[in-house]
């Protein structure tokens, strides 16, 4: 036995997105973020220190890239190794757990690069049309 602790679904109770007490709804929220799927991304290029991965994924806050480190972190999809230098030197790595949903982002942004022409095209159609008579 190890002295980790783990957590398990009660006996007979199935994890359910759809059931609102399920926590795998919590999951979704923070994979389904559009930071967490960029970040995922740029960190299946290998170890990145912080700046680096500011630098990989433009537009993102340091605030909003400090959160997003330490929700992947706390679910288990990052780990952060901490260096004694000075300056600290801090660099993340995808877990396998992280590698694992690396897979299905890679998918998701593949999609979203391929399809943005239909999208931007139909979102046109739909701006026209919503500025007439409903």
């Amino acid at each position: 036995m190890t002295d980790e602790a783990s957590w398990q679904l009660p006996e007979g109770v199935a994890a359910d997105v759809y059931d609102t007490r399920c926590p795998s709804r919590q999951v979704l929220d923070r994979i389904g973020d559009k930071w967490t799927t960029l970040l995922t991304g740029a960190l299946s290029q290998g170890t990145r220190r912080f700046s680096e991965l500011a630098r990989d994924v433009p537009g993102i806050s340091q605030k909003m890239l400090t959160s997003t480190l330490r929700s992947l972190e706390r679910d288990g999809m990052v780990e952060r190794r901490l260096h004694a230098a000075v300056p600290p030197k801090v660099e993340y790595t995808l877990t396998p757990l992280g590698e694992g949903l690396e897979e299905v982002h890679r998918g998701l942004r593949t999609w979203a690069e391929a399809h943005i022409e239909a999208i931007e095209t139909a979102r046109l159609r739909y701006a026209a049309t919503a500025a007439g008579p409903r």
